[in-house]
C-alpha cells in the first residue's frame, strides 16, 4: 500500500514539481525517477504481482531517516502508522475516483451530479429539486451511496428512449387556447412555488410555446419522502386548480398565470407572496377572489371549496406524483415532454 499511496501523492504534487523544476531541474529529475518507480509498483499491483520491496523501503527510509538516529525505538510504531496512513490514502483516492465517475454518470443520465439533492449540482439544469431525506447515520449514508448507483444505471436506458406526451395518463389542464388540430401534445410539469417554473412559464408565453403545441399543464406540489411540501402554499394552489377545473374547465389557468406573472399593489410578485407571506387562509382567499374575477359565481366557489380537500383531489395529486417520480424518474421541476424528449430544467428563450 505504501508504494500505491506514494504514487497517488506524487501524481497530485506533479504540477507543483513541474513549476519548481523550471528553476531547479535536479528536483524534476528526482521526482520523475520516484514517480517512475511508484508507477512500476502500482502497475505490478494491478497485475497482481509483487511490488519491489526496494521502493517501499526507500519511501519508509526517507520518511524515517531522522527518527532512526534520534529515536530508534519509534521506528516500528511509526512504520505501522505509515502503513495505515497509506491504506487511508488509497481508500480515499479510490472513493474519490468512484464518486467522480458516479457524479458524471448521474449528470448524463439524470441531469444532475447530485442524485439526493439535484439543485445542489451547479453543473446540472436549473431546477427546483425533488430532494430525498438526509441519511441519519453512516450506515444509511453508505446504503444511499449504493442506492444512487442503482438509480443511475436504471436511468441510463431512458437516455435512448423516445418520450411521447400521450403515453402518460396525467391529470392535467389544457392551456392551449388556439385550434389544437395538427399540433403536437406537450406536457409541462410545474410547481406553483418554484421560481424556475415561473421563469420557464414566462419564457414559454414570450415565444408562443402555448400556441405552437397542444400543452397540458400538470400542477405538481413537490414533497419530500415524509410528505412535507417544499413550498408553503403549493399544495393549496394545486388543490384549488384541480377543484376549479371540475366546476369550469380552464378557469384555473388564471390562477397560475397571476402567480407566475402578476404582482400586488406593492410590486411584489404573487409567487413570493404565496411562498413567504400568505398564510393558508390568506392564500385561499386570494385564489377564490381570482376565480370570482374570472366569472365563477358564489355557488361555484362554494362547490370548489367543498371539493378542495376531498379524497378525489388527493387521488389526482397522488397519481401525478406516481407518474412523475416512478415512471418518469424526475429529479427536478419543471420537466417538459415534447418533440419526443424529456426536458428537465429551465425553459430558455
Amino acid at each position: 500500500m505504501v508504494c500505491i499511496a506514494a504514487f497517488i501523492i506524487l501524481a497530485l504534487i506533479g504540477i507543483f514539481v513541474a513549476i519548481i523544476s523550471i528553476f531547479k531541474p535536479k528536483i524534476g529529475k528526482a521526482y520523475l525517477k520516484a514517480l517512475k518507480k511508484a508507477w512500476g509498483c502500482l502497475w505490478k499491483k494491478v497485475r497482481l504481482q509483487k511490488c519491489e520491496t526496494g521502493f517501499k523501503d526507500d519511501v519508509k527510509n526517507t520518511l524515517l531517516s531522522k527518527v532512526i538516529i534520534k529515536h530508534p525505538k519509534w521506528v516500528k510504531p511509526l512504520s505501522v502508522v505509515i502503513e495505515v496512513f497509506s491504506i487511508v490514502i488509497v481508500v480515499v483516492a479510490v472513493w474519490a475516483v468512484l464518486t467522480a465517475i458516479k457524479s458524471l454518470l448521474a449528470l448524463w443520465a439524470l441531469g444532475t451530479c447530485n442524485v439526493t439533492k439535484p439543485a445542489a449540482c451547479s453543473l446540472g439544469a436549473e431546477v427546483c429539486s425533488i430532494d430525498e431525506s438526509e441519511p441519519a447515520n453512516v450506515f444509511e449514508a453508505t446504503g444511499r451511496w449504493f442506492t444512487e448507483w442503482g438509480e443511475i444505471f436504471e436511468a441510463i436506458p431512458d437516455k435512448f428512449k423516445t418520450y411521447n406526451a400521450e403515453d402518460y395518463d396525467f391529470n392535467s389542464i389544457n392551456v392551449t387556447s388556439s385550434d389544437t388540430e395538427g399540433l403536437q401534445t406537450a406536457v409541462d410539469i410545474f410547481d406553483p412555488g418554484c421560481s424556475v417554473c415561473m421563469i420557464s412559464y414566462r419564457n414559454q408565453k414570450e415565444i408562443g410555446f402555448f400556441e405552437s403545441y397542444n400543452v397540458e399543464l400538470v400542477p405538481f406540489a413537490i414533497q419530500d419522502v415524509e410528505g412535507n411540501f417544499k413550498f408553503k402554499n403549493s399544495e393549496i394552489v394545486v388543490r384549488y386548480m384541480f377543484a376549479a377545473e371540475k366546476v369550469r374547465p380552464g378557469v384555473s389557468l388564471g390562477v397560475i398565470d397571476r402567480i407566475f406573472t402578476g404582482k400586488n399593489h406593492e410590486g411584489i410578485s404573487y409567487q413570493n407572496m404565496f411562498n413567504e407571506e400568505y398564510s393558508n387562509e390568506e392564500a385561499t382567499k386570494k385564489i377564490e377572489a381570482w376565480l370570482k374575477e374570472d366569472g365563477v359565481d358564489s355557488k361555484g366557489i362554494e362547490t370548489i371549496r367543498k371539493t378542495v380537500n376531498t379524497d378525489d383531489i388527493t387521488d389526482l395529486m397522488n397519481k401525478n406524483r406516481e407518474i412523475v417520480e416512478k415512471e418518469l424518474k424526475v429529479k427536478g421541476i419543471p420537466t417538459m415532454i415534447y418533440d419526443g424528449i424529456k426536458h428537465t430544467g429551465l425553459f430558455k428563450l
